[in-house]
């Protein structure tokens, strides 16, 4: 898998979590369903994708209570 195998709105979610700061804000999967006007389900189904697809773009680890998400695209 590559970047080239990602949808539309894997791209459109990697680019925005690149361009996010969700290590000192915590990553909230009902706000992110919000801004891309899709349910939580779509979210959690692309974020699950980019962890393939997008594996040396993305590191999504736990801290301090929270997920907290990485992304450089």
């Amino acid at each position: 898998m590559a970047l080239a195998d990602l949808t539309d709105f894997e791209a459109r979610l990697l680019k925005w979590i690149s361009a996010s700061d969700f290590v000192e804000v915590a990553w909230s999967t009902k706000r992110a369903a919000e801004a891309f006007n899709v349910n939580e389900k779509e979210v959690y189904e692309a974020l699950a994708s980019l962890t393939v697809k997008a594996k040396d773009y993305i590191q999504i680890f736990y801290d301090g209570g929270s997920i907290r998400i990485v992304a450089d695209y």
